[in-house]
């Protein structure tokens, strides 16, 4: 978006579904007075060429840092418009092609053209646009009121069943947060009644897997007092995720960029965190072990970048027999965890954020990221191996949650079913 070219395409797409949508607009207005109308159709345009503009001029927005929440909230609004419009334009494509067929009726057959065009009460065309405005306002109203989902956290329990479990720890509970995005948690009290509810679970160990940040460091600082209240008898060990390294803000030089890497690193361990990067840990408990592996950002999708080194990783604990992986994207797994490490038990990932929109119920779940990722929310198994993909602790790009909320795992390891 930030690319000239790309933009001008956006907007032009922008003006086709404005001009398509305004005439299901003019076909609800037509039968108010001319002053209705008229106003309807202002406000239409109105807001339609707004949203034009701010596409054209978003980079200049991401130079002015003090608009950075506004900026957030504007996109999103732009972004929700644009995408009722576009689910406005199915329901209207559905009338259109309904009207073809009626023509093109017409021109083989007159007398069955003027039957099939015939109809009584509400003309089909009127319903369909009220329909499609209905359709789009629904979505939009529902887009909007996700904002006030951002830090409505909520306990996701999960027993498992791990049969390599050793004895000393049967019944450990384990904390996940993940995609915790400092950058756009702007109210500190509500984030440390989120870490308050995580303590409150009252867990053995606590894992942090990836995307501390959205861009740079510095954004952990309002919140390092907060962050730094999470413990665990057995630690608290942190990874990094793809927003960790810098990798969407344009740097002064690669110095810049390395040293915001090393800060972020350095930031995690003041809180206390046991960062791992492409390593591991063996936490013990009497005569037993477990090892924890970190390993940095891997990820099968060609436009996420690969520092993971699961081997590395993975050096001299091969024989420890039970192993928990962090990796931040679930895509890993599928690439290289059950297909080359037998020996890994149980993984724990995120990344994905359930897209921060979708629908669950017990028994379903969906969400447009599931089109993307295979593995995008909750618990997966191939054989004895298990995956957890956490749905994201914070929130980016846009600042709500519709459907898929903001999550505190918890997961109770035993050997039993």
């Amino acid at each position: 978006m930030k690319r000239a070219g790309g933009r001008w395409i956006v907007v032009l797409l922008m003006i086709i579904v404005d001009w398509y949508v305004f005439q299901a607009i003019k076909t609800i207005t037509e039968p108010y007075s001319e002053k209705i109308r008229l106003l309807v159709h202002g406000i239409y345009w109105t807001v339609s060429a707004l949203s034009v503009i701010y596409i054209l001029f978003l980079p200049y927005f991401y130079n002015l840092p003090a608009l950075k929440t506004t900026r957030n909230y504007l996109f999103a609004l732009v972004i929700g418009i644009f995408i009722a419009k576009i689910l406005a334009v199915l329901f209207l494509l559905t009338d259109d092609i309904r009207r073809l067929i009626s023509w093109i009726i017409g021109k083989i057959s007159p007398s069955e053209g003027a039957a099939a065009t015939a109809e009584e009460g509400i003309p089909r065309s009127l319903f369909l646009s009220w329909l499609s405005a209905g359709i789009g306002a629904t979505f939009f109203a529902t887009f909007v009121y996700g904002f006030t989902n951002k830090y409505n956290y909520q306990v996701k329990k999960l027993r498992l069943s791990v049969p390599d479990l050793p004895a000393a720890f049967e019944g450990m509970r384990v904390i996940q947060l993940s995609d915790i995005h400092s950058g756009s948690l702007r109210d500190v009290a509500a984030v440390k009644k989120g870490i308050d509810l995580a303590l409150a679970q009252k867990p053995d160990i606590i894992f942090v897997t990836g995307d501390l940040v959205n861009d740079e460091a510095k954004e952990i600082v309002p919140l390092k007092n907060v962050l730094s209240q999470l413990s665990a008898p057995c630690g608290v060990y942190s990874i990094l995720g793809n927003h960790d390294y810098g990798d969407y803000k344009e740097w002064p030089s690669a110095a810049d960029k390395l040293q915001n890497i090393k800060d972020n690193v350095a930031l995690q361990k003041q809180m206390g965190w046991k960062i791992l990067l492409n390593e591991n840990a063996r936490v013990v408990k009497g005569q037993d072990e477990i090892a924890v592996i970190g390993v940095e950002n891997w990820s099968a999708k060609g436009n996420f970048p690969k520092h993971g080194d699961l081997r590395k990783a993975l050096s001299g604990v091969e024989n420890v027999p039970f192993k928990i992986l962090l990796t931040h994207d679930p895509s890993h797994w599928d690439a290289q965890v059950i297909k080359k490490h037998k020996d890994i038990q149980l993984t724990l990932s995120g990344h994905t954020h359930g897209m921060q929109f979708g629908v669950e119920f017990p028994g379903f779940k969906w969400s447009p990221v599931q089109y993307m990722y295979k593995r995008w929310a909750g618990l997966y198994r191939e054989g004895h191996q298990q995956l957890y993909v956490n749905r994201g602790f914070g929130f980016i790009g846009y600042p709500g949650r519709v459907g898929i909320l903001p999550e505190i795992t918890v997961l109770t390891l035993t050997k039993s079913e």
